[in-house]
């Protein structure tokens, strides 16, 4: 079947809950140590003991399109009716000359059919043409399908925050990870 990815204007959309929620059997186990008066990070791929499931729920602040400190963001889906069952959201941090995707997600009958490449390729051209030097997301390192989804987008691991959501986010397996997708070496 043919999806048609469409504008979601704020006016309609504002608010919208993004059901952003999966199950992982493996994380990306967050180390982190002070040699020699250094640092040192690893994170290594493991296997939790039984499958973790992440819903919406379980979080005070449920995903949503247009949130109020998203100056100027921009949002694009796929519809039937009413109903969303993809999406993206990217706005510009202008401070950074960067655009940061705030929201994606589709929902499991769209999955691996090319909609999520689809969803990207839109924030990467708009990141282009406003001339952004890159395009900036965040993921958790239990997400291991969407980390791999983005390295297979052409992102690579820029950061992390080792208590973004908790200050057991470590021992959680839940690890604030940021990703960039650099537009060009010279802006």
């Amino acid at each position: 079947m043919e999806y048609r990815i469409v504008p979601l204007p704020e006016e309609k959309w504002k608010g919208t809950v993004v059901p952003i929620g999966y199950t992982t059997k493996e994380y990306y186990d967050a180390e982190i140590s002070s040699p020699d008066g250094g640092f040192e990070v690893r994170m290594i791929k493991k296997e939790f003991s039984s499958p973790v499931t992440h819903t919406p729920e379980e979080y005070n602040f449920p995903d949503s399109l247009y949130q109020d400190d998203r100056k100027n963001a921009q949002a694009f889906g796929i519809v039937s009716g009413d109903e969303m069952l993809a999406c993206i959201e990217f706005c510009p941090e202008e401070w950074t000359n960067r655009l940061v995707v705030t929201e994606m997600w589709a929902s499991e009958k769209l999955r691996r059919q090319g909609v999520g490449t689809n969803l990207m390729n839109l924030a990467k051209e708009s990141a282009i043409s406003q001339a952004r030097r890159a395009v900036i997301l965040e993921t958790q390192s239990c997400n291991v399908d969407a980390i791999a989804f983005y390295i297979s987008q052409g992102f690579s691991l820029i950061g992390f925050d080792s208590c973004a959501y908790s200050n057991g986010d470590i021992s959680r397996h839940e690890v604030r990870l940021d990703f960039g997708y650099f537009i060009s070496e010279s802006k």
